[in-house]
């Protein structure tokens, strides 16, 4: 898959680490290109997690959880700052889709990162696994509306 043409050369240089720690399934590397004050949207919850700590451990764990994990489209805005990759994975034997949407500043730093996965049956095996992993962790990230 071949990433978009217009990608802000900084994103470019992200994306492409991003896209290498998920095919060796190690993201060690991830603090190098979160912003300290990164968002995270889970598909499980309304309220974001901050700061770039819970987008961490969010991403870390569910790469553990993943099997079978693809990426299919890579989508750029105009501005070539904002991505939208498409993935399929199973999640305890359950078939699911999801987007990841990515933002990025100008250093190519992710200052945004939304999940949204479908159908329902993959999106409950899916948070329920997270929720065993995570419930006594994640909660503490949970941004004020």
């Amino acid at each position: 898959m071949a990433p978009p043409s217009n990608l802000h050369p900084a994103v470019a240089r992200s994306l492409a680490t991003w896209h290498e720690m998920i095919a060796a399934r190690d993201l060690s590397r991830l603090e190098t290109i979160v912003h300290p004050n990164a968002v995270f949207h889970s598909p499980m919850s309304h309220n974001a997690y901050t700061p770039r700590a819970a987008l961490i451990l969010a991403l870390s764990t569910v790469i553990t959880i993943f099997e079978d994990f693809a990426y299919h489209r890579e989508l750029a805005t105009d501005d070539g700052k904002s991505v939208v990759l498409e993935f399929s994975a199973k999640a305890n034997g359950k078939s699911l889709k999801g987007i990841d949407l990515i933002r990025f500043d100008d250093d190519g730093k992710i200052v945004e990162f939304e999940v949204m996965v479908r159908p329902l049956s993959g999106l409950q095996a899916l948070g329920g696994e997270m929720g065993k992993r995570l419930g006594d962790k994640l909660p503490a990230y949970k941004a004020k509306l």
